[in-house]
């Protein structure tokens, strides 16, 4: 009998990922860190620890655990303290990434909303604070899950691979921990968002009423409105990494909701299973969140599309400076 066909759908489209996903992030580092983009230094912060951040997901979960655990099972990544270690890290790193995109949606709603704090917030300094903490709190809240795996199988005194604790969905601790994490990823991060969202559109709606009133009375003149582009182009970049991220995430956000309230587990092995379906699903999904910010970014901003360019021709320069 044949794979699953969700596992054989996983094997090819884990390694696609892959393969555009690790150098989109990369670039996507090179080309904020060089800081010609026309942003500002708190906004280039965010955005290149968010594509950092993506690029460590993609490594310890697509390449050190999806790709690994399908084409090269029983190598010494599954002995079950390192694959126990590397979920941890995988998680950790998630969870940073959902993060940054808060963080990052909450410094433009300051920006754009805040005037009076807007000065004093959305600096350099403040965005370092920022994502030094998140990472500092993921580490803290992600420590405990190295702790709910235990080995599939022992074979030699040795444990291999790693299965959810029994006692993980019976234990009142572990079914705390479980509903504390389930609230910080994803449950707050999605009414944060969308609420951040939401106050933001109502700001730059009611403030571009007004504006466009004072113009319409200011003797017809017709010119360009340097500030109501400049939130334009704020507004396209904000809803359209926010965006992506809700939509990627909500069949995970639902498999999260449903688990909660039923007598369902996660990582089951029935793989023609409907939950299971939807589960795996929902992580090709949020995966995917890790490698489209960078196509983001070449969609919505002219400079880093010329920025992009210039990467893209670089070896084919030095290449030609070193023959020369």
């Amino acid at each position: 009998m044949g794979q699953p066909v969700i596992i054989q759908i996983e094997n090819i489209y884990y390694p696609i990922l892959a393969i555009v996903g690790l150098p989109a992030n990369l670039v996507t580092i090179i080309i904020f860190s060089r800081g010609r983009c026309g942003l500002s230094k708190c906004i280039t912060r965010y955005l290149v620890a968010m594509a950092a951040a993506d690029l460590m997901v993609m490594i310890f979960e697509l390449i050190m655990y999806e790709i690994h655990d399908a084409y090269f099972p029983y190598s010494f990544l599954n002995y079950t303290p390192i694959c126990s270690l590397n979920l941890a890290l995988y998680y950790y790193f998630i969870d940073c990434s959902v993060w940054l995109t808060v963080a990052f949606t909450f410094d433009r709603f300051v920006a754009i909303c805040c005037q009076t704090l807007q000065t004093k917030y959305c600096t350099e300094r403040t965005a370092v604070v920022v994502i030094a903490v998140i990472c500092f709190l993921s580490i803290l809240e992600n420590i405990p899950i190295y702790f709910v795996f235990e080995p599939r199988e022992i074979i030699d005194n040795v444990p291999w691979c790693c299965y959810v604790k029994s006692s993980f969905y019976t234990s009142p601790t572990w079914i705390a921990f479980l509903w504390l994490e389930t609230i910080i990823t994803p449950f707050a991060p999605f009414v944060l968002i969308m609420l951040l969202n939401a106050l933001t559109i109502k700001h730059i709606v009611l403030a571009n009423r007004v504006r466009r009133s004072l113009r319409a009375n200011n003797n017809g003149e017709k010119h360009t409105d340097v500030e109501m582009e400049s939130r334009r182009k704020s507004i396209i970049l904000l809803l359209a990494i926010s965006g992506n991220f809700i939509l990627l995430w909500m069949v995970n956000f639902i498999v999260f909701t449903y688990v909660q309230f039923t007598d369902t587990q996660f990582m089951e092995a029935n793989y023609y299973d409907s939950f299971t379906i939807a589960e795996l699903s929902g992580d090709m999904l949020r995966s995917l969140s890790a490698c489209t910010n960078t196509f983001i970014y070449a969609v919505s901003q002219g400079k880093f599309r010329e920025e992009l360019k210039n990467v893209i021709k670089l070896p084919h320069a030095l290449f030609t400076n070193l023959i020369k």
